[in-house]
């Protein structure tokens, strides 16, 4: 009996294997096959991050020795070769410090804009806001920084971003709104502090120093109110 279900169950694998062997096969080789295309993928974003690095850091090299014209065609080959790397969006950043050094503010400024067009990057983008509100300030374009910081939900920015719309406000004259901002900024509360606390306080202090001048009434001199009395000028 044991002999005769041994070859019952070697028949019955003969026959499954038969039946499914294909089956298995195809699923070993494509199995197979999808372990090496992921190696495969992985070598290539490897090897496209060390490019995208090297070319990154040639960028760097050239900011950092004022050579403005090769940082700008390591750059232009960072954003056409690498656009999806991480080294794109800040060499974006790098260019907009080169372009600053450089007196250029508005080169700078529109390589900031071109770094919050893209997608992903939230972390260098909340940067990038706050280095481009700071060009706006310079250019004058307080509305500009209004519209750029308003409702911008950074955590970690909240302070600076809040005591550059105290900044925008300020310049367009609406005191109420300044002094709100730089409110909401020194309420942010952290370990490692983002703005300049005691410059923020001098900012509110004079905003509110400034509203009591104004509140105050005109008291005429003295010589003044004889003179209404009186008629009499001297």
């Amino acid at each position: 009996m044991n002999d005769l279900s041994e070859k019952e169950q070697v028949e019955a694998l003969r026959t499954w294997w038969q039946e499914n062997g294909k089956m298995v096969i195809a699923g070993i080789v494509i199995g197979v096959g999808s372990l090496v295309i992921w190696n495969q993928w992985k070598q290539s974003k490897i090897e496209t991050a060390e490019a995208a690095s090297a070319v990154f850091q040639t960028m760097g090299e050239a900011v950092d020795a004022g050579k403005l014209e090769k940082a700008e065609e390591a750059a232009q080959a960072l954003y056409a070769e690498y656009a999806d790397t991480d080294y794109a969006a800040q060499g974006r950043l790098a260019m907009a410090r080169a372009y600053i050094n450089q007196g250029r503010d508005e080169d700078a400024a529109q390589s900031l804009r071109d770094l919050l067009a893209l997608s992903g990057h939230e972390e260098l983008k909340n940067i990038a806001r706050l280095r481009l509100a700071r060009i706006y300030l310079y250019q004058g374009k307080a509305q500009d920084v209004i519209d750029l910081l308003l409702d911008q939900g950074s955590e970690a920015f909240a302070a600076s971003y809040a005591e550059l719309l105290g900044d925008a406000y300020v310049a367009l004259g609406s005191r109420g709104q300044a002094a709100d901002a730089y409110a909401r900024a020194l309420s942010v509360v952290g370990d490692a502090p983002t703005i300049n606390r005691p410059l923020v306080q001098m900012k509110l202090n004079d905003l509110a120093q400034a509203q009591v001048v104004e509140a105050e009434p005109l008291v005429p001199a003295e010589n003044d109110a004889v003179e209404a009395e009186t008629g009499e000028v001297e």
